[in-house]
């Protein structure tokens, strides 16, 4: 069975860009990356805009854009592609890597750290000055289309031991650090993601740079932009504001009860 998530979309001018709002110089440097053929890294917390970012600059360049969603049953034959058997033939089917690889799309594999390490063995050629694909199965070395571009993200802070990516694997790309946003920013990015009002889009953001800070509670991730997004929408569709903060932000944390209590009654206070 696949066990991978591929979105494909192309990212003609003529169609919305998604939102995203500039931190620092990452734009910059997701440019010259591309028009260096550089693979490029993204390191961060989860829902700190390294996807959106992606989207973002796919539209931005131009290009289509491939996502692989990689979990721990990610396979290089997953990324490359396989044979599969239709009524009496044996066909070829491209993996999304193969297809971007080909067609000079960019691919973005999210969370690599999750997937097989014969997943980063499969990448290796293509992240330094070869530029090639080996596929072992057709016996085939495919040069990567002069626009293809590989983009890879992982969580350090989350993904420990096995799932660490290597110092030799690392050294292969050029890498950017994504942080959870200042109040500023992180206030202008919920109003125009949701058109949620200013001041209540502040006392959101406020509750997550709180809990943020509580380092006490030894909670496996905190709280994200896009978390504060999701509670913003449902705010803005009408559920009531602490109901909304409850179900959006406090309960996705954690399943302790009394962590859930302590939170719940903390935001309640800010709202």
């Amino acid at each position: 069975m696949k066990a991978t998530t591929t979105n494909t979309h192309a990212a003609p001018t003529m169609t919305k860009t998604p939102y995203y709002k500039s931190i620092g110089k990452e734009e910059d440097v997701f440019t010259h990356a591309y028009n260096n053929k550089l693979p490029l890294l993204l390191k961060g917390p989860t829902g700190t805009g390294k996807t959106r970012f992606v989207d973002y600059m796919a539209h931005q360049l131009n290009s289509t854009l491939i996502t692989v969603s990689c979990n721990e049953e990610t396979s290089s034959t997953d990324l490359i592609g396989r044979y599969l058997i239709k009524g009496a033939e044996t066909l070829w089917i491209d993996g999304p890597l193969t297809t971007a690889v080909k067609t000079g799309a960019i691919l973005y594999l999210d969370e690599i750290a999750e997937a097989r390490p014969d997943v980063i063995v499969a990448i290796h050629a293509l992240t330094d000055h070869r530029k090639e694909l080996y596929i072992d199965k057709l016996g085939q070395t495919i040069k990567a289309h002069p626009d293809f571009m590989l983009v890879a993200s992982f969580n350090p802070g989350y993904q420990k031991g096995f799932k660490e990516l290597k110092p030799s694997t690392r050294q292969r790309f050029v890498a950017l650090s994504f942080v959870y946003p200042n109040l500023k920013d992180e206030v202008d990015i919920l109003v125009n993601e949701t058109q949620i009002d200013t001041a209540t889009a502040k006392k959101l953001v406020t509750i997550a740079h709180k809990i943020r800070n509580l380092t006490e509670l030894g909670l496996t991730e905190t709280v994200s932009t896009r978390l504060l997004v999701d509670a913003a929408k449902l705010i803005g569709t009408g559920l009531p504001k602490r109901l909304a903060v409850k179900v959006g932000i406090v309960e996705p944390l954690t399943d302790d009860e009394d962590i859930i209590t302590a939170l719940t009654d903390l935001c309640d206070l800010m709202i």
